[in-house]
């Protein structure tokens, strides 16, 4: 027996390939993989944790902005909270400014950050202070004294007053924007960006408005700050190497940049505000102009950003952040950081590592070399000895000398010991070499006998199959002969879709505890088609193939193309593997709205996608096997039923005759009972004390309850027996009702019960026993009446619904009510619902039975609602026969 040793796959495109070649190849094959995924991981760590160190410096930067400019907003604040503290206190009056000047002069030194402190009110009079430095302030009024005019004044360290020639003719603080602004939100806010009439420059002021104690409007004290000093504070901030901050707004105009660029042009000599998307520098346009793209309404950014774009073919890492806290202030936080402010460090690693795995190939392959031929020359030296070995006929001996390697010097001994040993046999073998040809062309002929009668057998169990399955058609199907059935369904689906295997599994029915519980999937038929056989008793257990089951319930069908590589059958890839079933389609069989088992098609050989039109196929299949098995439990139901519809009837029959002959015997010792009570309660006999009185009325009482309950039991014996026959007759229907409600007044009356009826005019009359129906709302209405507290509400509504084909009943109360999940109980023989109110009201359970009995052979049904404490409502559904139809 020979063994072929790697001459397959990717050994045979080797063949002839030197030895030497082969060694160095995985030498620096290995050398290679190796370096080139450490150069991979060390490129691949070193750009995320540039990442990451980006991503941290964008929201440490951010952050630090949010919390200086927080900082710096929160001084306007706290000065003109201190001013309302004083004008509170009345130490300030707004109505008079002319106190406020040194005031606002010592505020400025104390709350350096301020620019400007203004004050004006509803005379039109104006003040502002503004520092020029420590101790130089410039003074703006407008008052009654300059008539109305804005004057402007140099004021010294000694507090000598310079007036300046600018003058703004009729000056209206009033309608300035810090003072509007603050009108408008009626508290604290910002205005929005503005420029002023006395410079070119943009500010933003924080107002506060003064209201006396009528809520009166007396005036504004406001704060003005310049935008460059946003512009100064974010300079001071330094993002990597050549990173930048800047503000904007959400429409896009820039507020502040830590670039030296101011956030307006001049035009005219008048600041115009300046958009991001046309600034000067070209890092803060380019990033105005993505983030246009990005969002088409900056609106949009509600919360952290983190971005990236390209900008002149560099990435730039971005960081957005809404600014937000203050009235009015509504601006975005940009951070913009190039990527190659942390990459330079990165590159030159890069290269570095380059280089080392250049020079670790380089050596790998000369070291591969020198050990490849240190290697190969001794096994050449075998090569040689060994053909010289094969020929036996040339009478040389083949000897190896081998040194230097221990190894090969054991193997070289071997080799000759062996090489003597075969040349010793050499000649027996070639006297039994006929003899063995001889044998080999004897068994030849055999199995070649051999596998011709299997053949003809198989083809013999082929042709039986499909005579067999040709005889049986559809007829098994629905008479409900499993076996011949399933046979006939397998084998048809498995030549019709050219597949190797079909086979029909249900899963088992196991009872634990009065629990239905599926443990296993036993195979009913499996069909081989390239074996044309059918066979049976293999099973899953469940709980073997968890992922596989769990499948199957997630999806009516399972299609899989290749088993070797699908996850949801890898638990059943010892036994598909091994019969080389490449595909499978599996559905689900569907009974009575529940899964009973499994169709399953098994393909060999080759990989197959299935076709949507195979899926439907194979569907119908699970239908047809259903079809089967329904058809199968539908013949035992129907003779499991026959057999019990006769042991029902004649249990009916003798519990009728039973209940028959007892009530019989039950009510003439209790009618003597009854009369001998009324006899002793009318003293015929003598005068009764008043203990006497009460037991006699409770002897009464429970004996009408026990008669009542007899004539009940008789009555539902009749219905349930059938012997009872509608009187049907033509009957008004408010005439029903009325003498309905007059039977239960009494009981109403002494309960103070209001009674009342709802119905639509000229009703037509309707064909039913009136007797009966008469008996059913009276016994709807005693029990209304019997669970409504005193003072309550009980009435009668009769409405048709929309085809006049029928009509309803419905008889309410505003009584106790009750549980939903006790309104199953209530259309029970002797079942009453317990709780605290009805455990004090008798009754015989046996009412609502009664009314629900006489419904149904009128035709019609009984529904009950009720909600505990709120009541409850019984409806009686009737057919409405009107008089001529």
């Amino acid at each position: 027996m020979n063994k072929n040793t790697g001459q397959g796959g990717v050994f045979s495109l080797l063949k002839g390939v030197p030895l030497s070649y082969i060694l160095v190849a995985l030498f620096v094959l290995q050398i290679f993989l190796a370096v080139g995924l450490t150069a991979y991981l060390s490129i691949s760590n070193g750009q995320k944790v540039v990442y990451e160190v980006a991503s941290e410096l964008r929201r440490e930067v951010a952050n630090g902005v949010q919390q200086n400019l927080q900082t710096y907003l929160s001084t306007p604040r706290q000065v003109l909270g201190s001013n309302q503290n004083i004008i509170d206190l009345g130490l300030l009056k707004i109505e008079n400014l002319a106190t406020w000047e040194p005031y606002l002069i010592e505020q400025l030194k104390i709350f350096p950050d301020a620019l400007a402190l203004t004050a004006s009110n509803e005379q039109q009079e104006y003040l502002a202070v503004e520092k020029l430095n420590d101790r130089q302030f410039l003074l703006r009024k407008a008052s009654k004294s300059t008539g109305y005019d804005l004057y402007t004044y140099k004021i010294d360290s000694q507090g000598q007053r310079t007036q300046l020639p600018e003058v703004i003719k009729n000056y209206d603080p009033r309608s300035r924007p810090n003072y509007q602004a603050a009108v408008t939100a009626r508290k604290f806010s910002f205005s929005q960006i503005f420029v002023p009439l006395t410079e070119p420059t943009l500010l933003i002021s924080a107002s506060l408005p003064i209201y006396n104690s009528q809520g009166e409007l007396l005036g504004v004290n406001s704060t003005l700050t310049h935008l460059s000093e946003i512009g100064n504070l974010l300079q001071n901030i330094k993002v990597g190497k050549s990173g930048q901050i800047f503000i904007i707004e959400r429409s896009g105009l820039l507020v502040a940049s830590s670039t030296t660029e101011e956030a307006f042009r001049l035009q005219n000599g008048k600041p115009i505000r300046l958009a991001a998307s046309q600034s000067g520098n070209s890092l803060t346009q380019a990033t105005a102009k993505y983030l246009a793209t990005k969002f088409s309404n900056l609106d949009q950014i509600q919360s952290l950003q983190q971005l990236d774009f390209s900008f002149d073919g560099k990435r730039q890492f971005l960081e957005i952040r809404p600014l937000q806290g203050e009235p009015n202030i509504n601006w975005l936080i940009v951070v913009a950081v190039p990527e190659a402010d942390f990459m330079g460090q990165i590159d030159r690693n890069i290269q570095t590592t380059i280089f080392v795995c250049l020079g670790a190939l380089g050596l790998a392959t000369i070291l591969g070399i020198v050990t490849a031929r240190w290697i190969t020359q001794p096994i050449l030296d075998f090569s040689r000895a060994t053909k010289d070995l094969a020929d036996f006929t040339n009478g040389e001996d083949s000897v190896v000398k081998v040194q230097g390697i221990k190894e090969l010097n054991v193997l070289g001994g071997s080799f000759n010991d062996m090489a003597q040993q075969l040349r010793k046999t050499f000649t027996a073998l070639t006297t039994k070499n006929q003899e063995l040809e001889l044998q080999v062309k004897q068994q030849t002929q055999e199995l070649q006998q051999e596998i011709q009668e299997r053949i003809n057998s198989e083809q013999k169990l082929g042709q039986h199959s499909r005579v067999l399955a040709e005889l049986a058609n559809h007829k098994a199907v629905f008479e409900g002969n499993l076996e011949t059935a399933f046979k006939v369904i397998t084998e048809k689906a498995a030549n019709a879709l050219e597949v190797e295997r079909v086979g029909v599994w249900l899963f088992n029915s196991k009872t634990d505890g009065g629990l239905r519980q599926r443990t296993k999937l036993q195979c009913i038929n499996l069909y081989e088609r390239s074996k044309q056989r059918h066979s049976t008793d293999i099973e899953r257990n469940l709980a073997d193939y968890p992922i596989y089951f769990k499948a199957l319930a997630a999806a009516r069908t399972i299609t899989v193309t290749d088993t070797r590589t699908d996850p949801r059958v890898q638990e059943l890839w010892n036994e598909l593997l091994p019969n080389n079933i490449v595909s499978l389609i599996d559905t689900e069989l569907w009974v009575g709205g529940e899964v009973v088992g499994t169709v399953l098609y098994e393909q060999i050989g080759i990989k197959r996608t299935w076709e949507l039109s195979e899926q439907n196929f194979v569907s119908a299949i699970a239908e047809f096997v259903a079809l089967t098995l329904e058809v199968c439990e539908r013949i035992r139901a129907e003779s499991a039923l026959s057999e019990a519809k006769e042991v029902v009837e004649m249990a009916n029959r003798a519990k009728s005759i039973f209940l028959k002959n007892i009530s019989d015997e039950l009510r003439t010792p209790l009618n003597s009972i009854l009369e001998i009570t009324q006899s002793l309660q009318d003293e015929v006999y003598s005068l009764l004390s008043e203990e006497q009185r009460q037991s006699l009325n409770i002897l009464e009482s429970s004996g009408k309850n026990l008669l009542e309950l007899i004539n009940q039991i008789l009555d539902l014996t009749d219905i349930e027996s059938s012997k009872i026959e509608l009187q049907l007759a033509t009957t008004s229907i408010r005439g029903l009702c009325d003498s309905s409600l007059s039977f239960v007044k009494h009981l109403a009356f002494q309960k103070n019960i209001h009674l009342s009826i709802q119905i639509p005019e000229e009703l037509e009359p309707m064909q039913v026993d009136e007797r009966r129906i008469r008996q059913v709302f009276i016994n709807l209405l005693t029990n209304a009446i019997k669970f409504t507290k005193e003072g309550g509400k009980v009435w009668i509504e009769v409405q048709p619904n929309s085809t006049n084909k029928y009509i309803f009943f419905s008889v309410v109360d505003t009584g106790i009510g009750m549980l939903s999940d006790d309104l199953f109980k209530l259309f029970q023989p002797f079942m009453q619902v317990e709780n605290s109110s009805t455990r004090r009201s008798t009754g015989t359970g046996l009412g609502l039975v009664m009314v629900q009995k006489i419904v149904e052979l009128h035709g019609g049904t009984v529904h009950a609602e009720s909600q505990l404490g709120k009541g409850s409502r019984f409806t009686v559904k009737l057919p409405w026969k009107k008089v001529g139809e």
